[in-house]
């Protein structure tokens, strides 16, 4: 079997459950959750009307309605969506939680602002990936800007990329192993996680695309790059950084 023959393009659709889900949350600190809406308040202004696109458990878009933003998160995920809508009720927040895969939005003309954070911009293939920032930028009122947070560009990835590696997070350990397919510019990347004596492997793969050919999928939908970062302190992005947030906006008309 070939290496494009194995991939499973739509690994994302029942990946987000249990032990992965677990590391997820015990992960991301508060203090990181606040940091980062710190700079999409920022970005956006305050009080808009925004869409988080995959939103996983909810946790900017939660952070960000407390501070009056009106917020629209989507994901696949059932058990992140059920746990952001108890978020959203116990804490009595306007927030909108959708079952949605994100290449199949439907909004038009409705959002300030939106964002894809947490490297889910590399879940897709090309045709997917178009589709998905054709729908954002359709979502987006003339003017709105659009904020995509990854580690998997090709500049930031391939530099340092280690083939194994592992983690301890609280009382998980979570030992990956990566293998770069590089006719079809794919990270496949197989993880282990042991939790409680119990031991759960997945497999999963990010699509690596150029900062260039990021900028240009979203140039191809309407939205103009304004700015490439390293960080939420507005550094300029380099090779070999780790992260890259980039901030492009639709034409006012």
């Amino acid at each position: 079997m070939s290496d494009r023959e194995h991939i499973k393009t739509n690994w994302y659709e029942d990946f987000f459950r249990g032990v992965a889900n677990d590391l997820w949350r015990k992960a991301i600190s508060p203090e990181q959750t606040r940091v980062e809406a710190d700079f999409l308040e920022n970005t956006f202004g305050a009080k808009s009307r925004l869409l988080d696109v995959p939103c996983g458990n909810g946790r900017h878009t939660l952070e960000l309605a407390r501070r009056g933003c009106r917020m629209t998160g989507v994901d696949l995920s059932r058990e992140f969506l059920q746990e952001a809508k108890a978020g959203a009720a116990s804490a009595a927040l306007a927030a909108e939680f959708v079952r949605c895969d994100m290449k199949q939005l439907t909004w038009k003309s409705e959002f300030d602002g939106a964002f894809c954070f947490g490297n889910s911009f590399g879940y897709l293939i090309h045709a997917d990936m178009i589709a998905f920032v054709t729908g954002v930028a359709r979502a987006l009122k003339p003017g709105g800007r659009f904020v995509i947070d990854t580690g998997a560009v090709a500049e930031a990835i391939l530099p340092a990329l280690k083939e194994r590696e592992w983690y301890q997070i609280e009382d998980i350990i979570f030992a990956i192993e990566n293998r770069y397919l590089a006719d079809v510019s794919c990270l496949e990347t197989k993880g282990t996680f042991v939790q409680n004596g119990k031991i759960e492997t997945r497999t999963w793969w990010h699509w690596v695309y150029t900062v260039g050919e990021l900028c240009r999928m979203l140039e191809g939908a309407g939205l103009a790059v304004t700015n490439l970062y390293n960080s939420t302190d507005h550094q300029p992005f380099k090779l070999g950084d780790q992260r890259l947030i980039v901030v492009a906006e639709k034409a006012k008309g």
